[in-house]
């Protein structure tokens, strides 16, 4: 993976966009909510329905298709439909890569109970 910034060069020609740096945000900050973190760990194996999701985090099917909604708005997920059934998944394995290593993160710096 490329750095954004990259040691030994001036820095205005390494920064990112504005644009880039706003996208950046949004994205970590959608990654902040709890809820959301817990629906993307049980979408870390593979598609689920939103029902499935509302029924293992014990919250409304409405609640989940929020959540989701915000998720795929900003290309961390997926979706497919299938009649009226709506499937989700983690958009790409650059996704995963950034769950894996935030967890990673954590458990190097032991902040987190497993």
């Amino acid at each position: 993976m490329q750095a954004i910034i990259k040691p030994d060069t001036d820095m205005e020609d390494e920064m990112p966009s504005e644009a880039a740096i706003h996208a950046m945000a949004e994205s970590f900050k959608a990654l902040a909510d709890p809820t959301r973190l817990k629906i993307l760990a049980l979408l870390f194996d593979g598609e689920r329905g939103v029902g499935e999701i509302a029924d293992h985090l014990a919250v409304s099917q409405s609640a989940v298709s929020h959540q989701l909604r915000l998720l795929r708005g900003l290309d961390i997920v997926r979706y497919r439909k299938v009649g009226r059934e709506v499937y989700y998944d983690l958009a790409d394995d650059h996704v995963r890569d950034i769950l894996v290593r935030t967890f990673e993160h954590i458990l190097h710096e032991g902040g987190a109970d497993n």
